[in-house]
């Protein structure tokens, strides 16, 4: 039985179903969202832990959701900052540029998978590469193939700028992987 949106927000409303309106919530979205998580922070680990994240602020916070937007929008909204908020703890906690290089390049070596190709792993490596808002703009439009205007309203950015940023990564990403491919 699918539930609507809508219906996962009245259930959250109401304390006798709040739970179970979480349940839902998390079955229809937890696959959709963990996937985004991971893309952008790589490892498994740490993607549920941010995931998990994600889901406690949302049941703090769902009376919040103003309905201006689809609800996987705000979800979406919810999960990358949660990600940003991780990766930039992460980062702080790197000594230098070089480790959290190599730190980055075993991740994407080890969550590659055993059955992965050499341009999988480089793939991986260029969207890792990226500037993070090109990181970002890059993993939703390629994987989750979400239209701009939806990730203007995820994101906080213009369509243009959005356009623009997937422009430059999608080109930084091929020139990686041209440099860095060998037959």
């Amino acid at each position: 039985m699918k539930v609507s949106d809508k219906e996962i927000l009245e259930m959250m409303s109401s304390e006798r179903s709040r739970d179970k309106g979480l349940r839902i919530l998390m079955d229809t979205y937890q696959r959709r969202l963990y996937w985004h998580i991971r893309r952008l922070i790589v490892d498994h680990d740490n993607a549920q832990d941010v995931l998990q994240e994600t889901f406690i602020k949302v049941y703090h916070n769902y009376h919040q959701f103003k309905q201006d937007s689809q609800f996987y929008t705000w979800l979406y909204r919810i999960a990358t900052n949660e990600a940003l908020q991780f990766l930039n703890k992460m980062k702080r906690m790197q000594k230098t540029d070089e480790d959290s290089e190599h730190h980055l390049q075993n991740l994407v070596a080890q969550n590659a998978g055993p059955d992965a190709d050499e341009i999988q792993i480089l793939l991986q490596k260029a969207i890792q590469s990226l500037p993070e808002k090109q990181k970002l703009v890059f993993s939703m439009r390629y994987y989750d193939d979400l239209p701009y205007e939806e990730m203007s309203k995820i994101l906080d950015m213009t369509v243009g700028t959005l356009k623009t940023n997937y422009h430059y990564a999608k080109q930084k990403v091929e020139d990686f992987i041209k440099e860095n491919y060998e037959e």
